[in-house]
């Protein structure tokens, strides 16, 4: 079990599923999965989706942007969590502020039973979960909070502006990969540094896992998340989040 804050970084923790495309979207499935799902996410918003296709030319790569059909929300009423659907997709979102893993892991499997039973997809095309955590601090070295940033070589000026760091490790003989990437953020106020620490973990290859096996997967890719973000951080970060003692 991994460490608990009184108040955590994230702001904001997701799961999403792609399908293998497998049969034209009914424009009633939407509908379809709100009578299943709107005594918890009752209030109901539609995205307008736009879709951009890229196509070599002798005259080099054009893009052309055509509507894409939208993609459907259906928010908690407080506005902390919404399942989002829309062709071969899924999403379950969490807001601020962060529920525990035994609270999110269930809202996740209950969006995708519905979808499930409704759609019946083929199969995962992905599967990824991900936690976006903003973590802000009194200007100070970086390395006081952080056990990965950018290295900056010695001959180079110490002192720079923002900046972007991503690094991607292989599971599972290169079936499922971590993201994990660092980046500054515009603060929001004087003398603040604000951090981006985003922790991205999927299932890349079709098929890797069944259906029947997501609800461990879940479990495995949480861990592995967890573990990323605690090797990230030093102490000093952790006395921002105020660790509780279990």
């Amino acid at each position: 079990m991994g460490k608990k804050y009184k108040n955590p970084p994230v702001v904001e923790t997701l799961c999403e599923f792609n399908f293998i495309p497998s049969q034209p979207w009914d424009l009633t499935i939407p509908g379809l999965i709100y009578e299943k799902l709107k005594d918890e996410f009752p209030d109901r918003k539609q995205q307008i989706g736009i879709g951009v296709q890229f196509k070599a030319t002798e005259k080099g790569l054009e893009h052309k942007v055509e509507p894409a059909l939208p993609r459907v929300q259906f928010y908690k009423k407080d506005k902390t969590a919404l399942i989002q659907v829309a062709p071969d997709l899924l999403a379950v979102n969490q807001l601020k502020p962060y529920l525990t893993w035994n609270k999110f892991k269930p809202m996740i499997l209950e969006g995708f039973r519905v979808y499930k039973e409704i759609v019946n997809p083929k199969g995962f095309r992905r599967v990824g979960l991900r936690y976006i955590n903003i973590i802000e601090f009194e200007k100070a070295d970086i390395k006081d909070y952080f056990q990965y940033y950018p290295f900056i070589p010695g001959d180079m000026p110490q002192l720079h502006g923002p900046f972007s760091t991503r690094v991607e490790f292989t599971y599972e003989e290169g079936n499922e990969n971590l993201i994990l990437t660092l980046s500054s953020l515009t603060p929001k106020k004087p003398d603040i540094i604000s951090i981006l620490l985003d922790i991205d973990y999927a299932m890349v290859v079709p098929e890797y896992i069944s259906f029947e096996q997501i609800s461990e997967w879940l479990d495995k890719a949480h861990e592995r998340a967890e573990n990323a973000f605690e090797s990230s951080i030093t102490n000093k970060a952790r006395e921002i989040f105020e660790e509780e003692k279990l």
